[in-house]
């Protein structure tokens, strides 16, 4: 891909002193150095906006975007997107972390294939950054209706191509970056993946994934909420939703050679 083409990174950030210089650090060293990072602080109490201000002040690349109020994710990244100067978009959480190839490999892949949007697979590690002998593939080819069935995007991996418009996220409070790749999807067509690794996802002991009950509730909102399905077609596809994350999904996490 031409390096005049800009990259416009979304980092929302919500009280990630501890982990954020990490994250951001791993955009900066990038291969492919044509980038700006967005990073939307949502209203810390910690010294988040602090570490950012002094990171600012060695690369000048970095653009902080502060919240007066706790508004969430969604919201978050939205004023990120809005704010973006970028030919293409990429999102990355302020707790986990890029490998130095993944925007080069990707926008060479989506040059390659005339793709509007790439993900990959992704390494795990757990919240103190141990690396896992695990990853999560990604499927090779996704599709919207497959897509609907379970979020197979890691949004950490998501990059979408905006020289036609850009694509923002539902005002939820959870799963919004399902709701946005399936709006980026059903406009643009399938999108690619990339089976080789390029990130890695911290796990937190907090994390939503870790809470089945909190993640099908806020699943059932995407299909009600955001796609406006109604409770019966919502609930049927809940059911499909339960089958394809348990008896399909899963065997997207692959174990790693020692």
């Amino acid at each position: 891909m031409d390096p005049v083409n800009l990259v416009s990174v979304i980092m929302p950030a919500h009280n990630s002193a501890v982990f954020i210089s990490e994250s951001i650090n791993s955009v900066l060293q990038q291969n492919y150095t044509n980038l700006e990072l967005i990073v939307i602080d949502d209203a810390s109490t910690d010294e988040t906006v602090s570490i950012v201000q002094g990171l600012i002040q060695k690369d000048p690349r970095i653009l902080l975007i502060e919240n007066r109020r706790n508004l969430g994710p969604g919201p978050s990244r939205n004023a990120g997107i809005k704010a973006a100067k970028g030919d293409f978009i990429a999102f990355l959480d302020s707790d986990d972390l890029w490998l130095a190839n993944k925007l080069e490999k990707q926008l060479r892949f989506m040059k390659k294939h005339n793709s509007k949007m790439c993900f990959s697979s992704y390494l795990l590690m757990n919240e103190t950054g141990t690396r896992l002998p695990k990853m999560i593939e990604a499927l090779p080819v996704l599709t919207y209706q497959k897509l609907l069935l379970s979020n197979y995007v890691g949004n950490l991996t998501g990059i979408y191509d905006a020289r036609n418009g850009k694509y923002y996220a539902p005002e939820l409070w959870k799963r919004q970056d399902w709701g946005l790749w399936l709006s980026v999807i059903k406009q643009t067509g399938p999108a690619r993946g990339i089976t080789e690794p390029l990130a890695v996802y911290r796990i937190r002991n907090n994390s939503l994934s870790r809470n089945k009950y909190a993640l099908l509730k806020h699943n059932y909102l995407i299909y009600r909420d955001f796609l406006n399905l109604g409770i019966l077609k919502s609930t049927i596809s809940m059911s499909r939703f339960l089958w394809e994350h348990f008896f399909v999904k899963s065997r997207q996490e692959k174990l790693l050679d020692k």
